[in-house]
């Protein structure tokens, strides 16, 4: 067995790296936090390639003299804290004196800082943990990082990172939580000299919110603000207006003492207390700043300090879940409403479950107008599954022949039971529903010329830089596909036009819906086939559900048209849509030799 000794100090460093420093992201959450914990009211976050190759981190904090400089980058160098008690009422973010070393041992680093006692700044430049020089220079009062070349000493980590466009997703997240979480500092935010967002500082969390994540969330959110004397805990922010929801989690922010953390007992406290007030499966924006006392929470639990760690895990989560609880039971907007679009295009916010609009019969080509104002609430069409061949094209052929089946009854509002020469066939209706529609919609996609419909006032659309980036670049195949979406400002577009098979009301949710699904996927390859396939996912989520109205001869219908299809077995999810017990298995069963 080989000696023990002690590693060496850039040993150490890089060692430590691995921990501290995952990804370009972190660096950037490392300085940002340390720039917050300077004072700063100006924060310039730039980066290259994903950060990759060049991250800069400037503000206009209180800086360092020439000594606090090379200090600063010794191992556990910190001005956050003196003894292990003070691990327990920490209050700024940047505490564990970990992260500039760590960082300058697997990059090339170069530190300019200047405080107010000195008339001249100071440069240390550092490359893979060794100090190359330091010097003086001059600057204003504050502080700039540059770091480049990140994990080129260490090439088995820089082969972990993902594409470019993934790690720029991951910074630019994490700078809109820093400035959500400070709306008093100004930031600004550049990719390869291009301005992703800038926001001066701001006195209303309203404001910081339209400015980076767009006016129309910001209008979807009412104020929340409880107190609870007794145990010190308070609550505020902007949370979402019941109905309206979100295919993510990305804007159901959590802050704790102002630092953006992954909670999942505040999580599931929001949404429990959205049970009922949103549909299904969705997420509801929110942005809750909750204060807790420092010596209730353990921050140093996570080598990022992505986490954190409640003293009284079921307290803050009983807080919370009635703070949210009440103030939207005090909201003027009911639960049992179903808000449709507004005039001009509003948010459409659907709480209650959207009615059922088939595809249209394709032979009736032409663009048909449909209004978007109504204020009253649509009446579920009955299902109406029948799918007629397209125009110009033979039809479908079924891949077995038409069976002599017979409806015996309908059971528990979701099944259909059959009786057929072979035995008895159980239907799922929704299930049966959703191939039928799958499989309609993806054939629509290969139309030369899809119909749509006309929307009477266009929906306007606003997103953040990344979700318009990621619609920018799929607009044209989208425009293909029936859909008539034009751009219209930085950041903004607007729908004037949908597929006949998207009900005009779910149009905003459903581009939404799709954005957040493409930029989780890579569209690097087959991206047609990626975007068609997701399209028709989240349409079949607007199929039959149990207590929408639908009669024999539509049940019957529907099974011939779900014997059409190219794969009749199982919904687009893989689940099964019939099962088929035999006449020989049921004599077996009953003993009927």
């Amino acid at each position: 067995m080989p000696s023990i000794r002690i590693l060496s100090d850039r040993v150490a460093n890089q060692i430590a790296a691995g921990e501290v420093i995952e990804r370009p992201v972190a660096v950037v959450k490392e300085l940002v936090e340390n720039s917050i914990d300077s004072g700063a009211t100006r924060i310039e976050v730039e980066f290259r390639n994903g950060g990759k190759s060049y991250i800069r981190i400037q503000d206009n904090g209180s800086g360092m003299a020439p000594d606090e400089a090379l200090l600063a980058l010794e191992r556990h160098a910190t001005s956050k804290i003196r003894e292990a008690d003070d691990l327990n009422t920490v209050e700024s973010f940047g505490f564990r004196g970990e992260a500039l070393p760590s960082i300058a041992s697997v990059s090339k680093f170069t530190l300019r800082t200047r405080s107010a006692d000195h008339e001249h700044g100071t440069e240390v430049t550092i490359n893979g943990g060794k100090l190359l020089n330091k010097r003086d220079c001059g600057m204003p009062i504050g502080t700039t990082i540059e770091v480049a070349q990140l994990f080129n000493s260490v090439p088995a980590r820089r082969k972990f990172l993902k594409t470019d466009a993934t790690e720029t997703a991951h910074i630019t997240y994490t700078t809109r939580l820093f400035a959500v979480a400070h709306p008093h500092i100004a930031f600004r935010l550049l990719e390869n000299g291009r301005t992703l967002f800038q926001s001066p500082a701001c006195e209303r969390l309203r404001d910081r919110i339209a400015e980076i994540w767009g006016r129309q969330l910001a209008a979807d959110l009412i104020p929340i603000d409880v107190q609870e004397a007794s145990s010190g805990l308070s609550i505020n922010g902007l949370i979402a207006k019941p109905g309206v929801g979100r295919n993510t989690r990305r804007e159901l922010i959590t802050l704790v003492n102002h630092r953006p953390v992954d909670s999942r007992t505040l999580g599931f406290a929001v949404l429990d207390a959205y049970q009922g007030r949103i549909q299904k499966g969705r997420f509801p924006p929110a942005f809750l700043f909750v204060t807790v006392d420092p010596q209730e929470i353990d921050v140093n639990v996570h080598p990022a300090k992505r986490e954190i760690r409640f003293r009284n895990e079921g307290a803050i989560r009983r807080f919370v879940l009635n703070a949210v609880s009440t103030t939207l039971d005090q909201t003027k907007l009911s639960t049992n409403e179903s808000p449709l679009p507004a005039p001009q295009g509003g948010q459409a916010n659907v709480s209650a479950k959207p009615a059922i609009q088939p595809p249209r019969n394709p032979k009736h080509r032409g663009v048909q107008p449909e209004a978007v104002g109504s204020c009253t609430a649509q009446t579920p069409e009955p299902i109406r599954p029948t799918v007629e061949p397209t125009e110009g094209r033979s039809p479908v052929k079924p891949q077995v022949d038409t069976p002599q089946w017979k409806l015996i009854t309908r059971l528990q509002q979701h099944y259909a039971l059959f009786e057929s020469p072979r035995g008895l066939v159980m239907l799922h209706i929704r299930h049966a529903h959703q191939r039928v529609r799958f499989e309609t919609i993806q054939k629509s996609f290969h139309e030369e010329a899809p119909t749509s419909q006309r929307l009477l006032l266009p929906l306007p659309l606003e997103f953040e830089p990344l979700a318009a980036d990621a619609l920018q670049r799929q607009l044209k195949q989208l425009n293909s596909y029936g859909f008539d979406i034009q751009e219209f400002g930085r950041n903004f577009y607007r729908i004037e036009a949908v597929p006949t098979w998207l009900n005009s009301h779910h149009a905003e949710d459903f581009i939404r819906d799709l954005i957040d699904a493409v930029r989780q996927r890579d569209m690097s390859r087959k991206p047609t086939e990626i975007l068609t396939g997701i399209m028709a996912q989240l349409a079949t989520k607007n199929s039959y559900q149990a207590n929408d109205p639908i009669n024999a001869e539509q049940v019957e219908a529907l099974l011939r048209d779900l014997l059409r299809c190219d794969n009749p077995h199982t919904a687009p999810n893989g689940k099964p849509t019939l099962s088929e017990i035999s006449w020989s298995d049921w004599r077996r069963r009953l003993g009927d030799d």
